[in-house]
């Protein structure tokens, strides 16, 4: 039974990641990523990860999403953009790319099930688990964690301060307005 829900959110995941690749709106995009988080999260719950897929939902599903909505939206993208014709190496080079990127998680995949052979007879982690999380952001983690907060807030404060210079409204509007 878990292998068939593995293989139904890894699907899911895959499929909603290659629907947002494929978009050309970006509000659809943002909506397929939300799609893979969602089932990123599943997969976390089937890993005994509680508070990690929690935190996938709340966070990314529903902060981040919420904010990268509320960009495009402000945006208004509404007509398409005339592109570039596409460079012809590149099908290749990205062929060549995923073809690496294939062989690493075979690599992986074989290296993982060599050492769960030797841990199968340790017992079960606690990795994941809301308790463990916490002591190790509030212990060992404590300067990462608060770094990140204060680049955060600097990133919001940045970005504040660069919209009311002006930026967004056109020059014609500001000679208008002078």
């Amino acid at each position: 039974m878990l292998a068939l829900l593995f293989i139904l959110f890894g699907a899911m995941a895959i499929g909603c990641a290659l629907a947002m690749v494929a978009q050309r709106h970006p509000l659809y995009s943002a909506i397929s990523l939300i799609g893979v988080f969602i089932s990123l999260a599943c997969l976390y719950v089937m890993l005994a990860a509680p508070f990690i897929a929690a935190v996938q939902v709340i966070v990314y599903a529903g902060a981040i999403m919420v904010l990268v909505v509320f960009v495009i939206m402000l945006l208004n993208v509404e007509q398409e953009e005339h592109r570039r014709p596409r460079l012809k190496f590149l099908l290749p080079v990205a062929v060549a790319v995923a073809a690496i990127l294939i062989a690493e998680v075979a690599f992986i995949l074989v290296s993982v099930q060599q050492e769960s052979r030797v841990a199968a007879s340790s017992s079960v982690s606690d990795v994941g688990v809301t308790q463990s999380v916490g002591e190790a952001l509030f212990t060992r983690y404590l300067l990462p964690f608060e770094i990140t907060s204060i680049l955060l807030l600097m990133a919001i404060v940045g970005a504040m301060t660069l919209a009311r210079r002006g930026g967004l409204i056109p020059r014609g509007d500001q000679a208008r307005r002078d």
